[in-house]
């Protein structure tokens, strides 16, 4: 084997293994995760996408290293604003903090399978039609400036497609408190609050794939940084949610963050025949943006209190 298909191989077995562990030994352990357990999860991850950098690093070289890097950045900074969203789903639906965790691993597994298919589907179309990489960063631009105006803060969950997928195929029981997907009562099948959420976040999944795939492209076109990259950012969301559900008043402005940074990338994308703009120095400017955007946030926590 090749040293490409050597690193295919070795991140299918961390890939696997850390998702065994996470979704089928740590979650049947824990319901609820408290805000320093989730936290220390979360260092746990980002290790472990730090030790795959300098893996890349060894096999691939400098170069490729902060591709892997000012990828698995930008997908972590956009994975953060998709948890604010999720918070926003299980408030509506009333998932008890117990519940959520079962939900999440579904999320998970379709960011997974979906984000397989539209890189591939990205990766082919630029290679193909050169001019796709304007519309990809079209889309980063003007995701960039909705979020800016707060596009994304006013999503009503009962008006989401998927929602009302879910209604017209089976009756809705309101039983909030139950961790099933459905209820049988009298010979009558119901979905549950549970299985709503569900619907509602693989829909979700695949409006995030449609922004950050264009965003990690604009990085590196390398179809294996590119998915590695990814999916090193997604196998930790579930312990990324657990504490920035327990931060998410302190963070008020890593949205306005994730914005520029969705901008920045677009222009990039925009620019990338006539302007070259070196990996690292892509890595810095969003490390910057983002440190900024948590000093910020909480100055103004800081300022509130006072």
């Amino acid at each position: 084997m090749d040293i490409h298909q050597i690193m295919w191989l070795a991140f299918w077995i961390v890939v696997a293994t850390a998702f065994f562990i996470d979704i089928f030994i740590t979650s049947k352990h824990q319901k609820a995760i408290t805000l320093n357990k989730a936290a220390k999860m979360v260092c746990i991850w980002v290790s472990l996408a730090l030790l795959f950098a300098a893996a890349v690093y060894f096999a691939f070289g400098k170069e490729k290293c902060f591709e892997f890097l000012t990828g698995y950045i930008v997908e972590y900074s956009l994975s953060i604003d998709n948890m604010f969203v999720f918070l926003m789903i299980f408030t509506y639906f009333a998932i008890p903090a117990q519940n959520q965790h079962k939900v999440l691993i579904f999320g998970i597994i379709g960011a997974i399978v979906l984000r397989f298919l539209f890189i591939f589907i990205g990766v082919e179309l630029i290679n193909n039609f050169t001019w796709m990489i304007y519309v990809f960063g079209a889309i980063l631009i003007w995701t960039g400036i909705k979020m800016l105006k707060g596009g994304e803060e006013n999503k009503d969950p009962s008006k989401n497609i998927a929602f009302t997928i879910l209604k017209k195929l089976f009756p809705l029981k309101s039983d909030t408190q139950t961790a099933n997907f459905f209820i049988k009562e009298n010979a009558v099948l119901y979905a549950t609050p549970m299985l709503a959420a569900v619907f509602v976040i693989e829909l979700s999944d695949i409006i995030f794939a449609v922004d950050s795939i264009p965003a990690v492209l604009s990085i590196t076109r390398d179809t294996f940084i590119v998915y590695s990259s990814n999916i090193f950012a997604i196998l930790g969301l579930r312990a990324l949610y657990f504490m920035l559900a327990g931060l998410a008043d302190k963070f008020r402005h890593l949205k306005i963050g994730v914005a520029v940074i969705l901008f920045f990338v677009g222009i990039k994308m925009l620019i990338s025949h006539y302007v070259h703009i070196s990996s690292m120095l892509s890595l810095l400017i969003i490390l910057t943006i983002i440190a900024i955007s948590i000093a910020v946030s909480l100055a103004y926590d800081a300022k509130n209190k006072a």
